[in-house]
Order: structure tokens, then sequence, then C-alpha cells
């Protein structure tokens, strides 16, 4: 039985795609371990059916704890057992890279975002630096690689010079169908971190024209009590529910309570710009519309089933001018329902399954 290790930053409790991937190749016959850290705040890991590490580090953010946490890793690696490394992002790329060539083993490039391209690092130019170097020393070592969608598969292969293969952040299909009930008061849902760059500050003011809507925030993050703060300085808290982290069997739970998704991921950087995020997929899944940025690959997929709103921007009145313009028009939704409900039978893990199957076995070969 082939072993597999794969490396991440996070603490795993709320990693669906990591989850999903690792599940999966447990399922197909090999030995998986997810190696990540472990944070004050991190609660108990949910039993899975692969193995699960986390690491300590003194270190919680910055280049001390980049460094520590791919020196914790590296030696992590030196001293277990495994066959192939599925280094995911570029955090962790120096670790995994290192570790197999000193021991000859396989490495698989996983790449969940256009790394040096995220909302943090943009305007930070030393920063960018750096990272883009990590990527020109240690990818050419790695031969198979994979990311979220296809532009930034197109991206990757031309920056990096490895071919790159798509595996979406799709979920995994539900069997039983949605119900379609509109349920009031209607609830606009955010699902994912409460970071910079993904519009929730603008929908805090978009909640003083929708007095009737409620809004609720599903995660935590940089920004947690930043908005916590805002929601109270615009006097929406009643309209605003702070959920906090919701673990991914919960979601499955909680998404088709929603009337409407949001994935207002805003311009700052070519990863947002490029991104397919899991959320846009959850939202189709629980046969809920999705209020999104008009950004190419959202688009695309638009064009296969329509389930969106696209919008050119975070303008408030706006936004709130078409979230009440959807309501107003019942046959519009119920349409947008029927589409997600088709679209659900094709954007799902069954087909992205195959493609990273086909991965790793041709890697391992």
């Amino acid at each position: 039985m082939k072993r597999i290790c794969f490396t991440v930053t996070n603490d795993l409790s709320y990693d669906q795609r990591m989850q999903r991937i690792c599940r999966s190749l447990q399922a197909a016959g090999y030995a998986v371990t997810l190696v990540g850290r472990k944070l004050p705040n991190s609660v108990a890991l949910h039993p899975e059916s692969f193995k699960q590490v986390r690491l300590n580090c003194f270190f919680r953010k910055g280049p001390l704890f980049y460094a520590e946490f791919n020196l914790r890793l590296f030696v992590w690696l030196l001293f277990h057992a495994w066959d192939a490394v599925g280094t995911v992002d570029f955090d962790t790329l120096p670790a995994g890279a290192c570790a197999a060539g000193l021991r000859r083993k396989k490495r698989v490039f996983d790449a969940h975002e256009y790394f040096t391209e995220v909302p943090e690092l943009i305007g930070r130019h030393r920063i960018q630096a750096i990272w883009r170097t990590v990527g020109r020393i240690f990818l050419p070592f790695y031969k198979h690689a994979y990311t979220v969608g296809p532009a930034l598969a197109a991206i990757f292969t031309e920056i990096h010079g490895i071919p790159f293969e798509v595996v979406r952040n799709v979920p995994v299909l539900q069997e039983k169908e949605p119900d379609l009930i509109v349920r009031t008061p209607r609830v606009l849902l955010y699902q994912g971190a409460l970071n910079a760059g993904r519009g929730i500050e603008a929908m805090l003011e978009v909640m003083a024209y929708l007095p009737e809507f409620e809004l609720w925030l599903a995660g935590e993050g940089d920004l947690s009590q930043t908005l916590r703060s805002l929601a109270h300085a615009r006097a929406c808290e009643a309209q605003v529910k702070f959920l906090g982290h919701i673990s991914p069997d919960e979601l499955k739970t909680l998404t088709p309570k929603a009337w409407l998704g949001l994935n207002l991921l805003e311009n700052k950087g070519l990863s947002y710009y490029y991104s397919l995020a899991n959320k846009f997929f959850d939202y189709v899944q629980a046969g809920r519309p999705v209020l999104t940025l008009d950004f190419p690959e959202y688009r695309a997929l638009n064009a296969e089933f329509k389930v969106a709103l696209l919008v050119p921007d975070l303008e408030p009145r706006k936004l709130a001018q078409t979230i009440r313009e959807l309501a107003e028009n019942p046959m519009l939704y119920q349409t947008l329902q029927k589409n997600c409900l088709e679209a659900r039978k094709f954007w799902n893990w069954a087909h992205d399954e195959q493609i990273l199957l086909r991965v790793w076995q041709d890697a391992l070969v």
C-alpha cells in the first residue's frame, strides 16, 4: 500500500478540500496522512478514515512562523514513513521538496490559490518576491500538479513549465435532493473566513437597505472582531448573526436554510479574480442561488447553468437593489433554484475525484 503525506499550514479542522481529497485517496487504497499545525484555539479533530497530525509551533504568523513550520515539517518528514508528499501551496513547499529530494520520494503539488497574488501580499513587493523565489527554486522538482480551476491551471502551467490539472472545490453529491422552500426572514448566507477582500463589510452596509433580511456569517477570521464592531456601529446587530466556526458536516445542515448564498470576493489580486471558491458550489449543491462578482470563472459556470446573479462591484445600494429585485421576482428565483438542482448533478466530486486519482496514479508509477 502506497503511503501519501499531505502538508498544509492550517489546523485541519475546517479544510473541506483536504478532507475530500484525503478521504478519496484513502478509499482508493492509499494510506494517507494529513499534516497541519495546532493553534491555541484548535478544536479536537474529528475522526477520519485517514491519519491526521498537527505540529506545534512557537510562532503564529509572519516570516518566523513559516520558517519554523517548514523546519518542523522537514524534520517530521525525515523521520516518518511515506512514499509521496502532497505539497499544498508555497507555504509548505520548501519542506516537502527538500525532504522528498533527500529521501528520493515522489512529489505532487496542489495549488489551492494563486499564492503570490492573495490580497494579503498585494503591494508587499519584497514579500511577493520572496515567495516567487520559493516557487522558482522548488517547483521544478515537481512533475505532477493540480489546482482549483481552469484559469489558474493555464497560468501556472505557463509560469512554472509543468502541466497543472484541474481538481475543483466541488462537494460530494448529496443523494437527497434539497427542498426549495422559501423561508422568512430571508437569510443571506456567507460561509468562509472573515478576512479582508470577502465583501463582508459591504454587506453590513447593504443590510441598512434590507431591514426584513438577515445576514448569517459562518466562520471566523482576521476581521472577526472588526466586523462585530462594524455591525454595532451600523446598528444592524439584530439582522446579523455571527455563527462562529462551523464544521463541514454542520454546514450541510445550515446552508439549505439560506435564501441566497454570498460569494463576494473582491478584485484584490489575481488569486481572487481567478478564484473558484468551494462556497459557490456548496450553495448550488444545497439548491440555493448565488450572488457573486462577475469574474471569469463564475461567468463561465453561469453560462453552463444560470445559478447566480453576477454583479460588477460591491456598491451597497446596487447590491441591495439586486437582492430586492430577486426577492420581488419569484419566477426568476425559482428558475435559478431549478438550475441549481440540474447543475449539482455535474458540479460534484464524482467527476473531479477521477482526475485526482489519475494524477496520483501517474505520480506513483
